[in-house]
């Protein structure tokens, strides 16, 4: 912990969404893992045009104070005047994120000019391959010139492309922070009957996933008819699907644990953008070595840089060779690849980590 703590401000969409959201649910282990170490976090987030007053307190977590804004220019200038005594103000990139990023353009250099003192003006892209091509594609976009006044680019994932990217357009400094395990959401549970397989997956149904799906899931359940498959998440009641796939439905949060560990394997692909842009871990595949499961994962960029491929976890390149590692697989092994997935997690992965790089960044 750096002594003391800072004073942080961030600004951005809601931090408890109706729904499930991954870059939210990063945010959250990040900020509660911050505060775990002493800093000060203030998360000021648009209300409704209703809102009652600016800066009015919602019911927040008790690791971080959230205020509330109406969501017009008035608003915000007002809630950026009440971070002014923060050591670092945060952006974070809401586009990808609905409604709440209308003010984007506005924050953006807004942010700048709020500084006071040492404070430092932090941009926290959550979708950095796509602010990159917007930028590349217009030259007069307005954050364009913005890029050089930041003192920090932080970014979700993006590994050394996306540095490349920001450091070309004149960024100072550009970190990637990847997302990470949240151990006290994710860990070894029971093992749950209904949740037996060969091989599980657990994911809603997408647009941009339904070919990896098909590749790396039900071909395989289609190829080896005597194995068993368990498919959970929203969405696939329509799907055609193999008689040897169990589909269960929606899993609850509190199921999640017990899902992920009781099948032999636990499949986790990512969806077609993401498998392109590389260097992105999703957050699923923490959750499942965070459970201890034996992880069989698409082959994406960058994997190296979090799980040693054939001892923490399983590499296939397409759907075949996952049915040819269910089929050579035994328990014994995989109850040891998952295990070694787990330490790895919990020794250099867990959302303590990224806030001490965090703190590293910061000096």
């Amino acid at each position: 912990m750096m002594d003391g703590g800072m004073e942080i401000a961030f600004f951005g969409p809601g931090l408890f969404p109706a729904y499930r959201n991954g870059v939210l649910s990063y945010y959250r282990g990040i900020i509660r893992a911050l505060h775990e170490r002493g800093h000060r976090i203030t998360f000021y987030e648009p209300g409704t045009m209703t809102s009652r007053s600016i800066g009015s307190r919602s019911n927040g977590p008790e690791w971080a104070a959230v205020l509330v804004y109406p969501p017009n220019e008035e608003g915000a200038r007002h809630a950026l005047k009440m971070a002014r005594e923060a050591d670092i103000l945060i952006k974070v990139s809401c586009g990808v994120l609905g409604s709440a990023g209308r003010l984007d353009t506005w924050f953006e250099e807004a942010m700048l000019t709020a500084r006071k003192g040492g404070a430092r003006a932090v941009f926290w892209d959550v979708d950095a391959q796509a602010t990159l091509e917007r930028l590349r594609r217009n030259g007069k976009d307005p954050f364009r010139r913005l890029v050089p006044e930041y003192d920090y680019i932080l970014t979700y994932g993006g590994g050394t492309p996306v540095i490349k990217g920001y450091r070309e357009l004149g960024a100072k400094t550009c970190v990637p922070i990847y997302n990470a395990l949240d151990p006290l959401m994710h860990y070894p549970a029971p093992c749950e009957k209904r949740f037996r397989a060969d091989m599980s997956f657990l994911g809603n149904r997408m647009p941009d996933m339904e070919d990896r799906m098909e590749e790396f899931y039900l071909h395989p359940a289609r190829m080896l008819k005597r194995k068993s498959f368990v498919l959970g998440g929203a969405g696939w009641e329509g799907r055609a699907k193999p008689p040897n796939v169990r589909y269960v439905g929606n899993v609850r949060p509190c199921e999640q644990n017990a899902f992920n560990c009781s099948a032999k394997t636990a499949l986790n692909v990512c969806d077609g953008s993401a498998a392109l842009a590389g260097y992105m871990p999703p957050e699923s595949i923490f959750e499942a070595a965070g459970a201890g499961a034996c992880i069989i994962t698409d082959n994406w960029e960058g994997i190296k840089l979090f799980f040693e491929p054939g001892r923490e976890i399983l590499v296939a390149r397409d759907g075949g060779a996952v049915a040819e590692i269910i089929s050579s697989l035994d328990q014994d092994d995989a109850r040891e690849i998952g295990q070694a997935a787990l330490c790895k997690v919990l020794a250099q992965h867990t959302y303590a980590h990224r806030a001490a790089q965090f703190e590293m960044v910061f000096g």
